[in-house]
């Protein structure tokens, strides 16, 4: 009897573990299904180069592909904008890892004008839009609550740029900003050459010239989920940075003027930590970014060309993005003020927190905090830096 009893409890734990086994196997198979069909090849059909082709303020708007066999990158010199970044995932699939729209008209109507876009004059907040600069007192058109963001209201998101397509792996950006642009002094030629690399990166290289003492801060805004477009959240993302200190902001999200260890705080991605992980901690910072929003301070050695900024993994693609660069900062921000408002190109809304930015950089508010690093840049200078994406998988 009991050997019986034995035999039947024996065969309801094999019965069990088979079903166990099968569940996990369905659902992985489910992930991948969903990964495949939300975040992939279906971006080329997806964007028309139709919908990118007009004109506005009398200059053409087009839409310009580069590629090579490992990555494929489109983009749209209206805000000379990255609109996909197609990379290989874990199963050797293409998945298009940034967030972007299918039209030009579908960006200049976004209720988030930054989405992919390079940014200046000067990138990040100018508390009040007010500096001082060689004596003079200057002011830029706020669009930030009470402070200028991303150059003020028409920053370079907003110019259309000219693009030149060198070859298949490399497109060049130019623009003319003239004298008082937006309240910044001096007339600058701004140069960005977006490149793919033979080793699985996107490579960002950044040149401006002035005749007059201004201040200049580029970047890009790419909006970015690693397990695809359209996948859902981006909390589950593993993240680690070259960063020990950070730049404590106020409720307007404007430098307090301190930077302070990340020890000890949610803040702290020396090791790695998913997004999620402590995003909801009880903690002012937090509070005042609504989440992550803020600038990192990168741990430099002066023999590094480029500094390791960081890793972030795509939890379902398997997708790793290590990024580097030549600045002294970045602005991790996750996602915090997307509200659904807006269509992507896979027909998927732009959730809350359903993509993060990197944005490569010199610290918010530079100009009126003498402790940070300068971003003035004096005629017979050039202004040059270079950062990079580089893509890899996991299995």
């Amino acid at each position: 009897m009991k050997k019986n009893k034995f035999i039947t409890v024996l065969v309801l734990v094999l019965i069990l573990q088979i079903a166990c086994q099968k569940k996990q196997k369905d659902n992985k198979i489910e992930s991948n299904k969903t990964l495949n069909k939300n975040a992939n090849t279906s971006t080329n059909q997806i964007l028309d180069s139709v919908n990118f082709t007009g004109e506005i303020e009398g200059k053409k708007t087009n839409l310009y592909w580069i590629k090579n066999k490992n990555i494929q990158a489109a983009f749209t010199n209206y805000g000379g904008r990255l609109v996909s970044l197609l990379v290989r995932d874990k199963n050797n699939e293409f998945a298009d890892v940034v967030v972007g729209f299918k039209s030009v008209k579908d960006y200049q109507h976004s209720t988030e004008p930054y989405f992919g876009a390079t940014i200046g004059r000067v990138g990040n907040r100018i508390a009040k839009g007010k500096f001082n600069l060689d004596g003079k007192k200057y002011s830029i058109p706020v669009n930030n609550g009470e402070n200028a963001l991303h150059g003020g209201t028409k920053g370079y998101q907003d110019i259309v740029w000219n693009a030149e397509k060198i070859n298949d792996q490399i497109l060049v950006f130019t623009y003319f900003s003239p004298d008082m642009e937006m309240g910044f002094p001096g007339n600058l030629n701004v140069k960005v050459t977006y490149s793919l690399t033979n080793v699985n990166e996107l490579k960002m290289e950044y040149e401006a010239k002035t005749d007059k003492t201004t201040i200049v801060n580029l970047t890009n805004h790419a909006f970015f989920n690693l397990n695809g477009e359209g996948s859902g959240t981006i909390l589950n993302h593993l993240v680690q940075f070259n960063a020990k200190e950070y730049t404590p902001v106020d409720k307007e999200l404007i430098p307090t003027g301190k930077i302070e260890t990340v020890s000890n705080t949610p803040f702290d991605f020396t090791t790695p930590h998913t997004i999620g992980e402590r995003i909801d901690t009880k903690n002012s910072q937090l509070e005042n970014g609504v989440g992550y929003d803020h600038n990192f301070v990168l741990d430099t050695k002066i023999e590094e060309d480029l500094i390791h900024v960081g890793s972030i993994t795509g939890d379902l693609s398997g997708i790793v993005m290590d990024v580097y660069t030549q600045e002294p900062g970045f602005q991790f921000y996750s996602g915090n003020f997307m509200k659904s408002e807006n269509t992507l190109k896979t027909g998927t809304k732009d959730d809350f927190r359903t993509a993060f930015a990197l944005e490569t950089q010199h610290f918010p508010d530079s100009p009126n905090q003498p402790n940070f690093p300068s971003i003035t840049l004096n005629p017979k200078e050039v202004y040059h830096t270079i950062s990079v994406y580089k893509f890899s998988n996991r299995n």
